[in-house]
C-alpha cells in the first residue's frame, strides 16, 4: 500500500521540479523573483506580483510573461512540497483519487485550448499564460483537500448520470438567481451563446467531457464554471469573478 501511495503521488509531481529541482530550466524563473523567496512572492496575488515586476524590472508584454512564469514556478514548487509531505505521512490521495484528478486535468486542458481559440480574437499570449497559471490552482487544491482532511475518493457517477453531470447543479438549492453557482452558470451560457455555431458546439462538448463520471470535477463544479467564464470573457469587460490567487 505504501508503494502504491508513493507511485500515485509521484504521478502528479511536475517533471521539472521532481527530476531537476536545480536544473538550468528553473534558473531564469529564480532570477525573475526580484530577490524574493517563493514564499514572499506567493504572499501577493498574481496580479499584484505582475504589477510589481512590471514596475521594477520589465513593463513589456514579454516582462508580463516572465512574471507569470516566475509565479507559476513558485506555485508548482509549493504544490510539490505539499504532495511530498502528504506522501511521507500517508495522508495523501489514493490511486483512485489520482486517477480521477488526472482524467479531470486532461479534460480541463483540452477544454482550455478549445475555449481560448474560440474567442474573437483568439486569446493572446498573456491570456493563455494566465489560463495556465489559473489551472495550477486545481492541482494545489487537490492536495490541499487531503491536508485539511476533506479529501477522499467520491463514488463515481453511474453511466446513467454521466449525461446529466455537466448540467446538473451540486446537491444544494440553486433556485435563487443570486446564488453564486446559478449566476456563473448563466453567465457561462451567455458567453457560450455568443460563439459561432461550430465553435459553440466544440467548446460545449469539451466542457461536458470534464464532468463525464468524474467525481473530482463534480466536487469542483463551481470553480470549473468560474474558470470557464474566465477563458471565454473578452478582455474589454471587467472580470465576472476575482481570480483565485
Amino acid at each position: 500500500m505504501r508503494i502504491l501511495f508513493a507511485v500515485a503521488v509521484s504521478l502528479l509531481l511536475t517533471a521539472a521540479s521532481f527530476a531537476q529541482a536545480k536544473s538550468a530550466q528553473t534558473k531564469p524563473a529564480d532570477a525573475d523573483r526580484l530577490g524574493l523567496t517563493c514564499a514572499q512572492v506567493l504572499q501577493m496575488t498574481s496580479a499584484d506580483w505582475v504589477l510589481k515586476f512590471s514596475k521594477e524590472k520589465d513593463a513589456t508584454t514579454q516582462g508580463t510573461l516572465r512574471a507569470i512564469d516566475a509565479y507559476g514556478h513558485c506555485y508548482d514548487a509549493r504544490t510539490d512540497r505539499l504532495a511530498a509531505a502528504l506522501a511521507k505521512t500517508r495522508k495523501g490521495p489514493r490511486p483512485a483519487d489520482v486517477k480521477s484528478f488526472r482524467e479531470f486535468d486532461q479534460a480541463l486542458k483540452d477544454f482550455s485550448s478549445k475555449a481560448l481559440a474560440s474567442t474573437d480574437p483568439p486569446a493572446d499570449a498573456v491570456k493563455s499564460a494566465y489560463a495556465a497559471l489559473y489551472e495550477k490552482a486545481f492541482r494545489y487544491e487537490f492536495f490541499q483537500d487531503f491536508e485539511t482532511g476533506v479529501g477522499k475518493a467520491p463514488t463515481p457517477a453511474t453511466d446513467g448520470s454521466k449525461q446529466r453531470a455537466a448540467t446538473s447543479p451540486p446537491a444544494t438549492s440553486r433556485a435563487d438567481k443570486n446564488d453564486p453557482f446559478t449566476r456563473v452558470k448563466n453567465h457561462f451560457g451567455e458567453l457560450l451563446g455568443s460563439l459561432s455555431d461550430d465553435k459553440r458546439h466544440e467548446v460545449h462538448a469539451a466542457f461536458g467531457r470534464i464532468f463525464e463520471g468524474n467525481p473530482y470535477a463534480e466536487a469542483k463544479k463551481l470553480e470549473v464554471y468560474r474558470y470557464a467564464v474566465f477563458l471565454l470573457e473578452p478582455p474589454s469587460v471587467a472580470p465576472f469573478s476575482p481570480p483565485p490567487f
